[in-house]
């Protein structure tokens, strides 16, 4: 094995790279399902929010509630990614599916601001990327670690770059920018997570076996929602005509 081939199999668990292969593609499966069901509740957040006024007014006319879900939304992915080993499987798997409610509350935004038609094709080329990606990830030998860490530093550049330009520069160069690389950055940090998916199962210990492999399934569907989710936020903005 080469120093740039991963790891396929935890000898404490799995005897033949046979059988680690065959786990793979369940807990994969489990993976993909659960994030597609996320999407899902995401979409149908947003749809009721577009058709009720009433929540709309609740929402949007009062920043402190709109804010007050924006945190919410990052208290829930810290606690589930921080807390994933103190918390059960089952638990950490509401925490997922109310913080897609919840972003689907504030996404319904966009339905606002962008055309049907021009959300349809962002959707579309988002999940064509995302499904090429998730692909390479989940089937390569490279180990995908150092274009991990390089998306994840190159993530913190673009936020801070966006914070800046909201608040001081005001430039549409620069937002065009950060969306082109956020592209670049989130169809990167796809790979990456399908394949931490292939390294996380391989830590497995027979002992925890059940539960650990149901809390891979819940961590990595999160990864892979946000990876997604941020593509096709990127990609909206760069094709998006404003109303």
């Amino acid at each position: 094995m080469s120093a740039n081939e991963e790891p396929i199999k935890s000898p404490a668990l799995w005897g033949t790279a046979e059988e680690f292969s065959s786990a793979f593609s369940s807990c994969l499966t489990r993976v993909f399902l659960r994030m597609f069901a996320a999407l899902l509740v995401t979409a149908l957040a947003a749809l009721m929010l577009v058709s009720s006024y009433s929540l709309q007014r609740l929402i949007f006319s009062n920043s402190y509630v709109f804010y007050a879900l924006l945190i919410a939304e990052l208290g829930l992915v810290w606690t589930i990614s921080a807390a994933i080993n103190k918390i059960s499987a089952a638990a950490a798997n509401g925490l997922f599916f109310l913080y897609a409610i919840i972003n689907g509350l504030t996404l319904s935004v966009i339905f606002f601001v962008y055309d049907i038609g021009v959300i349809y094709n962002a959707f579309g080329i988002s999940a064509l990327m995302f499904g090429v990606m998730a692909v390479y990830g989940a089937t390569t030998r490279k180990d995908l670690s150092s274009i991990g860490s390089l998306c994840i530093m190159g993530l913190i550049g673009i936020i801070l770059a966006s914070v800046l330009n909201i608040f001081l520069l005001h430039s549409t160069m620069l937002d065009a920018a950060v969306c082109y690389i956020g592209v670049l950055i989130f169809i990167g940090l796809t790979a990456y997570d399908t394949q931490r998916i292939k390294k996380m199962l391989a830590e497995v210990t027979e002992a925890d076996q059940g539960e650990a492999i149901k809390k891979i399934s819940v961590i990595g569907a999160l990864a892979v929602y946000l990876d997604f989710i941020n593509l096709f936020l990127m990609i909206l903005r760069i094709m998006g005509r404003r109303r």
